[in-house]
Parts: C-alpha cells; sequence; structure tokens
C-alpha cells in the first residue's frame, strides 16, 4: 500500500493542494498520512458490520409505516430507518474510533516512527501505543520506564475522554424513534 500511497495518491495530493501546509515537504511514503489511511481501512469493515446489523434490526413496520405514510423510498429510509437506528450507527462509529485509538503495530509500521512534530501528513511521525511499542524493551532506567508508564496513562485517559464523550452525545440524540 505504501509504494501506491507514495506512488500515486500522495503527488497528485501535493499537486492539488499543495498551498495548505497539510501536504508540503518531501514525499516518504512512511507518513503521518498513510498510518491515518491504513487505519480507516483497518476499521471499515467493524463499522460497516455493526451498522448493516443495526439497519436490520429495524423493524419492517417502521418502514412500512412511513410507506403508508406516503413516505417515498429515500423518506422512508431517512425518517424511519435511519431515525430509528440512528444511535446504534453512531454507536458503530465509536466502536470503530475506539479500535483506532487501540491500533498499534500497523500504526508503528507504517507511521515512520519519528519524534518529531509536524505539520505536513507526508512527514513521518509517532503514535503514543507506537512509542510504548516501540520502546518498551529499550528502556533500561527508572525514569525510561516510568516515562513510558506515563504515555500509558495519557493514552488512557484519551480512551477514557473520547468514552465520556461519545456517551454524552449519545445521550444528547435521545431515544429511538421516529423524529420528523
Amino acid at each position: 500500500m505504501i509504494p501506491w500511497l507514495r506512488d500515486h495518491l500522495f503527488p497528485w495530493l501535493k499537486a492539488s493542494f499543495g498551498f495548505l501546509p497539510f501536504f508540503t515537504g518531501p514525499i516518504y511514503g512512511v507518513s503521518m498520512l498513510a498510518g491515518g489511511i491504513i487505519v480507516a481501512i483497518m476499521i471499515l469493515p467493524i463499522v460497516t458490520s455493526v451498522s448493516r446489523e443495526i439497519l436490520r434490526s429495524v423493524p419492517n413496520l417502521q418502514r412500512e409505516a412511513a410507506y403508508a405514510l406516503g413516505a417515498t423510498q429515500w423518506e422512508a429510509i431517512r425518517i424511519a430507518v435511519l431515525g430509528y437506528a440512528r444511535r446504534g450507527l453512531f454507536g458503530a462509529a465509536v466502536l470503530g474510533l475506539g479500535r483506532a485509538l487501540g491500533e498499534t503495530m500497523a500504526v508503528t509500521m507504517v507511521i515512520g516512527n519519528r519524534p518529531q512534530i509536524s505539520a505536513s501528513l507526508f512527514a513521518p511521525g509517532y503514535t503514543l501505543a507506537s512509542v510504548i511499542a516501540n520502546e518498551f524493551a529499550e528502556a533500561t532506567s527508572d525514569v525510561y520506564l516510568n516515562a513510558l508508564f506515563e504515555l500509558g496513562l495519557v493514552l488512557l485517559a484519551i480512551t477514557i475522554l473520547v468514552n465520556i464523550v461519545a456517551q454524552l452525545m449519545l445521550r444528547s440524540l435521545g431515544g429511538a424513534g421516529i423524529r420528523a
């Protein structure tokens, strides 16, 4: 995937959007953008399968009621099906986000592992999980080990924060049902 991204997609992005700071600089192949694309591809089956099951669990009575009221096919989908399943679809997206946050090895292999912050998405980078995975075996001193444990605590705090925000957003969506 990296050679294709480096040879085809990244030069096109640089030519089209090079005026933005996110798409400037040399193209290495291993980069933050490559890591993001790989993780997006990895979580897609999870989100798709959960969403499909949620949409299949919507009672046919919901669809039939919308059709009986004179709704078109798109209106029935939008109002009856998506209105009924919106909390579950949001939950599927959060489940995919949780999977992406916890992904370590695939990102470690394609992100480049450079401990330097860059504005360009073409530049190599580092994730918290990658730092812990790459440097834990090399940690010889207590300070080094403690720093890695602290990074683990930061990653845990980010995960808890994302879960709290997701719970708050789910509550704001309210109960399932049809809303015009």
